[in-house]
């Protein structure tokens, strides 16, 4: 039996350890002009390193400029984006700290504003652009009208996530994560509901998840061998005819092989027809499933996770083995400190900021 807190308890990922089990989970900021990352962003991320957080990951960034979710979206598609963000990581490695980022591209929900900016497409006029996805449909009636890929483009994206995680290297990231969640580019192939194709990439389960396990298998070959690589899937659509679990945990065991160390489970995203009731822990049955299907794949679970102890629940419980968080670390950065008390763990903190531990 481990003694103390599963929570603040290493978890060793190929040659990485991380320090405890709690991992601030990607979430856009829309704050970066040209994709270039900014102080806004060396603040926002350093200060989960002063907190001992266990891994920090940078939020959704485009492995091209027409994969941006908005014109504010963080970018590793040229050299240029790689020394700002080697700011961040430096300061993060300099505090003892752990940092991925996570390459995604937004498909047919691109080039539209960020959530207090505006609603839907940003016309051409204002930084839009023509986007892409499996098919010429889109998410709904305001958002982009993309154009349906041609192979050629199909080439294109995969070795746009290639160069992206060459460059995250470069950058000095000790995590790389493929997005593959949340109705982007990646989950649109996998889904039935937004890939209506005809060809060796739309249809059945192994045409569908084909460009997902081409861009896997495209960033674990440049991907350092040491370095551990994730996958943030959306285990269900929540909706008929979709992508789901079963699909999921089938996927899992074909990530494994390739390669993948951790898959990131979430859910929905893909339709706005999702019939989705939210609940505290709502999304850890997805990661239970998978982690009893595929027992040698690191899986973390994220959603409604609000208070240490159940976080400290699903570890003991054997349904997720990391836990990310969202919402409750953007209110409290510091949210890592409060659970070591609250659960009675140790926790090791930079030294400017040790002091604040101490109780006499």
């Amino acid at each position: 039996m481990t003694e103390g807190p599963l929570l603040f308890q290493p978890l060793k990922l190929r040659d990485v350890t991380l320090p405890n089990r709690v991992v601030v989970s990607p979430m856009c900021m829309y704050s970066a002009q040209g994709g270039l990352a900014n102080d806004f962003h060396l603040v926002h991320l350093g200060q989960y390193a002063l907190a001992g957080t266990g891994l920090i990951i940078a939020e959704a960034t485009a492995v091209s400029p027409e994969g941006r979710i908005s014109p504010e979206d963080l970018g590793l598609w040229e050299d240029r984006q790689i020394i700002p963000l080697g700011r961040v990581t430096d300061f993060v490695h300099a505090q003892g700290g752990l940092i991925g980022v996570q390459l995604a591209h937004a498909g047919r929900k691109a080039s539209t504003y960020a959530p207090w900016r505006g609603r839907g497409a940003v016309p051409p006029e204002r930084g839009g652009w023509d986007v892409i996805g499996p098919d010429a449909s889109a998410y709904n009636e305001s958002f982009p009208q993309p154009h349906a890929m041609t192979t050629e483009d199909i080439a294109g994206i995969v070795g746009a996530f290639r160069q992206a995680a060459r460059r995250a290297e470069i950058a000095g990231f000790d995590v790389v994560e493929i997005h593959a969640a949340h109705g982007y580019l990646l989950h649109q192939f996998l889904s039935p509901l937004a890939n209506s194709r005809t060809d060796e990439y739309g249809g059945s389960f192994e045409n569908r998840t084909r460009l997902v396990l081409e861009v896997t298998r495209a960033v674990r070959e440049v991907w350092p061998h040491h370095k551990p690589l994730f996958v943030r899937l959306s285990a269900t659509d929540w909706a008929p005819g979709g992508w789901d679990e079963s699909q999921t945990v089938v996927l899992a065991g074909l990530l494994a092989r390739e390669g993948v160390d951790v898959l990131d489970l979430s859910s929905g995203g893909l339709t706005p027809e999702q019939q989705i009731t939210p609940a505290p822990g709502y999304q850890t049955p997805f990661a239970a499933q998978v982690k009893a299907a595929v027992p040698d794949l690191t899986v973390m679970t994220v959603g409604m996770i609000d208070t240490p102890e159940r976080a400290e629940a699903i570890l003991r419980n054997g349904d997720a083995d990391l836990i990310a968080l969202a919402r409750p670390v953007l209110g409290d950065p510091h949210w890592v400190q409060a659970a070591a008390r609250n659960l009675g763990a140790e926790h090791t903190l930079p030294a400017p900021y040790a002091r604040g531990t101490r109780t006499t």
